[in-house]
């Protein structure tokens, strides 16, 4: 029990927790998508396994800074089981991914959240995050 780096073999239980998450078009990409994110050396996916089963998992990306000392670390995707929330799975998630940003030499972890998650914004806020407007995208049909 406790967290692991993913395997292959975890890839319904991670697309499972992408649908908890909203992600329904995730249907079918996790196992591909995780078969090059498990061989990118800048890309660490981790699990946490309990109670016979996945319970979290969390994508921490490393992105190289040319101006900075350090580089960033990037939490991609991060979810808990809705039946495991409130347990410190969460926590437990995030401070080891705080702890392989350090070991990195990271100069600091990024998230982006979506607005309409307030329930994870204060787990943030909990975990030492702070807000840093503004996020611009361009999307790419």
């Amino acid at each position: 029990m406790g967290i692991r780096r993913a395997t292959i073999e975890d890839w319904q239980a991670i697309q499972s927790l992408l649908v908890q998450l909203d992600y329904k078009g995730a249907a079918g990409l996790a196992s591909g998508k995780m078969e090059r994110m498990l061989q990118d050396p800048d890309e660490v996916l981790l699990v946490y396994a309990g109670e016979g089963r996945i319970l979290g998992f969390l994508s921490l990306h490393f992105i190289p800074q040319i101006a900075l000392e350090g580089d960033f670390a990037r939490i991609s995707y991060f979810a808990v089981d809705e039946a495991a929330r409130s347990k410190g799975v969460g926590r437990a998630m995030e401070e080891h991914c705080t702890e392989l940003a350090r070991e990195r030499g990271c100069y600091l972890i990024e998230v982006h959240c979506h607005s309409r998650r307030l329930r994870a914004h204060d787990f943030y806020f909990r975990q030492g995050f702070s807000e840093s407007p503004k996020y611009l995208i361009k999307k790419l049909d």
